[in-house]
């Protein structure tokens, strides 16, 4: 985020209880299977939350595919230490279904470490199945 979104900092964690990670879209990803939410009572996703700028929320809608229908905003709740809070998130428009490639994977599980996901959640990430490389997890042999 800082990359993408540098007038945007972090502004807590939280939990999206009620939903679950997953990846979809692996027919219009570069690399995989891209990454997504979708509700699943039980199911909770570690949250990352930013005060994110105009001018940053503008540039992370054309980099994530919003521009182009891959990816829809949705407002959810997300709980925190402090209650819950109202946020946005990408929500793949792709149906559910492929394998992410491993450096995507490696992308989140880093990401939720340095945001302080617990240990185990980190572990669950790093242990998601992947791609192999060269393979979008389509065709034969899938």
């Amino acid at each position: 985020m800082i990359l993408r979104c540098p007038h945007s900092p972090q502004r807590g964690t939280g939990w999206l209880e009620g939903w679950r990670l997953t990846f979809g879209g692996e027919d219009i990803g570069w690399d995989g299977a891209m990454a997504t939410v979708v509700e699943e009572t039980g199911s909770r996703v570690f949250a990352v939350l930013y005060d994110v700028s105009p001018a940053d929320e503008r540039e992370l809608d054309t980099w994530d595919g919003v521009t182009l229908g891959y990816y829809r905003k949705a407002k959810v709740r997300v709980e925190t230490l402090d209650g819950a809070v109202l946020a946005w998130l990408y929500v793949l428009n792709f149906y559910e279904g492929g394998l992410p490639a491993a450096s995507k994977v490696g992308i989140l599980a880093n990401a939720a470490e340095s945001a302080g996901a617990p240990a185990d959640y980190v572990a669950a990430l790093r242990a998601l199945p992947c791609a192999k490389r060269g393979d979008s997890g389509t065709g034969p042999g899938r």
